[in-house]
């Protein structure tokens, strides 16, 4: 069961003349947020079941929480298809994408702390 601290609300921005931070952890903090975004930034668009699959231990529920959190906050798009059965598919958008350089620091950080 989820605690109140893994649900996601969407992000009101607001911007610190100081320090953006806070609201930039707003946006992509929580347990689930970075899993989604690293899935479709590195592996493209995905559909909503695929995409369950990927993030492992992550609920329906939640997953859809936390898609509208980043839809709102404008990192993922969603598309929908006018089809029978309907198909939806969830994209990073170009703000997204321009975490890359972040996930390639984590990556090279942790890289780092396994080597001896």
């Amino acid at each position: 069961m989820a605690s109140n601290a893994d649900v996601a609300e969407p992000t009101n921005r607001v911007e610190s003349t100081s320090c953006p931070a806070s609201s930039a952890f707003a946006m992509i903090g929580g347990k689930w947020k970075l899993w989604i975004l690293k899935t479709l930034i590195f592996e493209d668009t995905h559909r909503f079941g695929e995409l369950r699959r990927k993030v492992d231990g992550i609920t329906q529920t939640m997953l859809t929480t936390q898609l509208r959190a980043l839809e709102q906050d404008g990192l993922v798009t969603r598309q929908v298809y006018a089809e029978v059965p309907p198909r939806v598919e969830y994209s990073a958008t170009p703000e997204a994408m321009g975490l890359v350089p972040m996930f390639a620091a984590m990556h090279e950080w942790w890289a780092s702390r396994a080597s001896p």
